[in-house]
């Protein structure tokens, strides 16, 4: 389902990459035409400005969502599948980021809405896991704030939901990729945030329809979403996040 061939990826303070484009045409417009409506997110201001659903934000909205939209649903099959989790590791491990798992069960095989069961013993103790958070915010000063990510999420995949021209870039909304302007706070493995004035941005990936920000999680990988400037706009910044976790 997912277009892995045109990676580009940068190694330096972590592992980011870039990939363009994500989906092929016509499953991107079926999915990004039936995004969900603002209606159903959940508010979160603990990171910044920014509206969630997903299984933990407003899980029972999120379950019928998936259940009742057939593009969404073959999604959740395809990232809650054991082939998505070892698909995603081989080809992080094909760029030279490998994280040495060798042996795992995927804890995802699970009814849309269920919680995860216990499974079997795993390289290091672990459970592997993916899920997926509808995220927006709002182009008149929607953010995240500068944090690293929790300590279990092992890689991200952030994909844009926009259509071409939908977005102004002149608005921002890119994943910057930041560092402590002072360098002993650069170890966060407990992922506390900062204010953007204790940061500076080494690079800004854009907000780009059909693309997909892959990283993993480090002590040093700050990330954030500076405050955007689209004034006065009604307009979303519409993302799909995936992770896969691990549970020791």
């Amino acid at each position: 389902m997912l277009n892995l061939q045109q990676a580009e990826f940068a190694y330096e303070p972590y592992p980011i990459g870039l990939i363009r484009p994500a989906f092929e045409a016509n499953i991107y417009e079926r999915l990004r035409s039936t995004y969900p409506g603002k209606e159903l997110f959940e508010f979160k201001p603990a990171l910044g400005n920014k509206y969630s659903l997903s299984e933990v934000n407003n899980a029972s909205l999120y379950a019928d969502f998936i259940r009742t939209h057939a593009a969404w649903r073959d999604f959740y099959t395809h990232v809650k599948s054991d082939e998505f989790i070892e698909q995603i590791l081989e080809f992080m491990k094909g760029r030279h980021i490998d994280l040495g798992i060798r042996r795992y069960r995927a804890a995802s095989r699970k009814p849309i809405g269920a919680r995860a069961s216990s499974l079997s013993r795993l390289l290091r103790r672990e459970e592997l896991s993916a899920r997926f958070e509808f995220s927006m915010m709002e182009a008149d000063g929607g953010h995240i704030k500068p944090h690293t990510d929790a300590a279990n999420k092992l890689i991200t995949l952030v994909f844009s939901m926009t259509a071409p021209g939908e977005w102004e870039p002149s608005w921002g909304g890119g994943t910057d990729i930041v560092l402590p302007t002072d360098r002993t706070r650069i170890y966060n493995h407990v992922n506390r945030s900062i204010d953007f004035s204790d940061v500076e941005v080494l690079r800004s990936l854009p907000f780009d329809p059909n693309q997909c920000v892959i990283f993993v999680k480090t002590f040093n990988s700050w990330h954030s979403v500076s405050p955007m400037r689209g004034t006065g706009r009604a307009a979303l910044r519409k993302t799909l996040t995936v992770n896969i976790e691990s549970k020791i």
